[in-house]
């Protein structure tokens, strides 16, 4: 893969000579837990944004695929105005900087979060991206996963290894897994969190939420995004709150006539999936640190690992979870952190 210099020369010249932009700036933007890079273009009283995707790592082909079809069924995303996906560079229009990460406040919280589940909604019933197939989220690829979990976060970040407990764990890996693949499988963005939506304040309804960075899009389960939302790795809300969103999320599903479940069942799903993504989400963040050497992301271990702890509590059948997150994780995390900072 080129250098970090190189892409943003390859990515200015084509600005320049295929685009047709002459006498514009580029500054760089925060990224995201991926390969790609983002620069903000100022060109005539105008601005883009210009992703820069570099192959093999990264292929912003369905991207470019999921952005139509996501904007088709009313939804907004970027519009690319020019592309070159061979070489993983991208033209985009600009949403601006107000994140949902960044504006969320206790007064507003509840009409933003009402709007992001609104358009969730609309999300999931995406049945068809032309030119690009959507993967399923298998049960064999949340196995992976929870390799991962071990590989990254445990040995390599901690170095901790299983001792008896080991068994008890994949006991309850198996449980959180099956309640996953028994739910309706759906249109799953993958990442939908607060630093992924823009608010835009102009628009109207569903639109004014900006969606963003869904190229990496499966087929799963129906609570995987609001878990995503709901309890998101870089913002966090009384439960009482969460609880309350959430269930506004299955009203729309019933009204739609997509659902007919009881409050219990799907508060269960919610839970469960949380717990398979924030397992998930502390490998993503020791890996970072570990293989990319990017400590930034350390930050939000301590938010993710209280999330497990909370709802491993709730239930009986993820003791063995609980027990070692408690006992043995947290410790090490503490102790861990604490020599790095």
């Amino acid at each position: 893969m080129e250098s970090a210099d190189a892409r943003k020369s390859a990515l200015t010249e084509w600005l320049y000579s295929t685009c047709n932009l002459k006498g514009f700036k580029l500054t760089s933007l925060a990224g995201d837990a991926s390969f790609r890079r983002y620069f903000r273009l100022h060109f005539d009283n105008h601005s883009f944004i210009a992703m820069d995707a570099p192959p093999p790592k990264e292929n912003c082909r369905p991207f470019v695929s999921i952005a139509n079809a996501l904007s088709h069924i009313g939804l907004s995303t970027p519009s690319v105005a020019q592309h070159d996906v061979e070489r993983g560079f991208l033209l985009l229009s600009d949403f601006g900087d107000a994140t949902y990460l960044s504006i969320l406040r206790s007064d507003n919280a509840s009409e933003l979060y009402t709007n992001a589940l609104n358009a969730l909604a609309i999300l999931s019933q995406c049945q068809y991206v032309p030119d690009h197939v959507i993967p399923p989220f298998t049960a064999d690829f949340m196995y992976k996963e929870w390799e991962w979990y071990k590989e990254w976060f445990l040995d390599k970040w901690l170095g901790m290894n299983l001792q008896n407990e080991a068994h008890a764990l994949d006991d309850c890996y198996k449980l959180i897994v099956q309640s996953a693949v028994q739910q309706p499988q759906v249109f799953m963005h993958r990442d939908f969190h607060s630093a992924n939506l823009m608010h835009l304040s102009e628009e109207a309804d569903v639109k004014r939420v900006g969606i963003l960075d869904f190229q990496d899009a499966f087929i799963g389960p129906l609570t995987y995004d609001l878990a995503s939302l709901l309890r998101d790795c870089y913002i966090a809300w009384p439960d009482d709150n969460v609880r309350s969103w959430a269930l506004y999320y299955r009203e729309i599903l019933s009204q739609q006539n997509r659902l007919n479940i009881d409050e219990q069942t799907f508060l269960r799903w919610f839970d469960w999936m949380s717990v398979q993504r924030h397992l998930k989400a502390l490998m993503t963040f020791a890996r970072k640190q570990v293989r990319d050497q990017q400590p930034n992301y350390l930050q939000h271990i301590p938010r993710t690992l209280n999330y497990l702890l909370m709802v491993s509590e709730r239930y009986v059948e993820l003791k063995p979870l609980h027990d070692f997150l408690l006992l043995r994780v947290l410790p090490k995390v503490q102790q861990v952190m604490s020599c790095e900072q």
